[in-house]
């Protein structure tokens, strides 16, 4: 239902980690189309065998891939190049009382970013410890 595009001038541009919680849960197809990017999901649903586990795939606007987020999974990126530009297509409306996030940096999911975090939204910074 909608499509969303991210332009990011810097490398080091990290966005995320997001997730709408129920019933506005979203479905993303992530594809970068210029530059670079490291895109990661977080499994969320607790009766799933790979609960707070992520995956770590690399998007390039040469690579043509994608990353398809389930259901369930939070979503965010770190640029690695300049001028990097992402493209997702989202199966719910933006609802901003669903809206969700996990830092980047917690230990409960210790995620191994390929590179330093040099950009970062005050939002993104001041999200909670995951409890779960």
């Amino acid at each position: 239902v909608q499509g969303n595009v991210s332009y990011n001038r810097l490398p080091g541009t990290l966005r995320g980690l997001h997730y709408q919680a129920a019933p506005y849960r979203e479905v993303k197809l992530v594809r970068c189309t210029r530059g670079a990017l490291y895109d990661v999901i977080v499994d969320l649903r607790s009766a799933s065998p790979t609960y707070k586990q992520w995956i770590g795939v690399e998007l390039t606007g040469d690579n043509y891939r994608m990353l398809y987020v389930p259901e369930g999974f939070a979503h965010g990126f770190i640029t690695l190049a300049p001028d990097t530009e992402a493209t997702y297509q989202v199966s719910q409306f933006y609802t901003p009382g669903a809206e969700q996030g996990l830092r980047y940096d917690d230990p409960a999911f210790a995620i191994d970013w390929p590179a330093a975090v040099q950009v970062i939204s005050a939002k993104d910074k001041q999200w909670a410890d995951f409890v779960g």
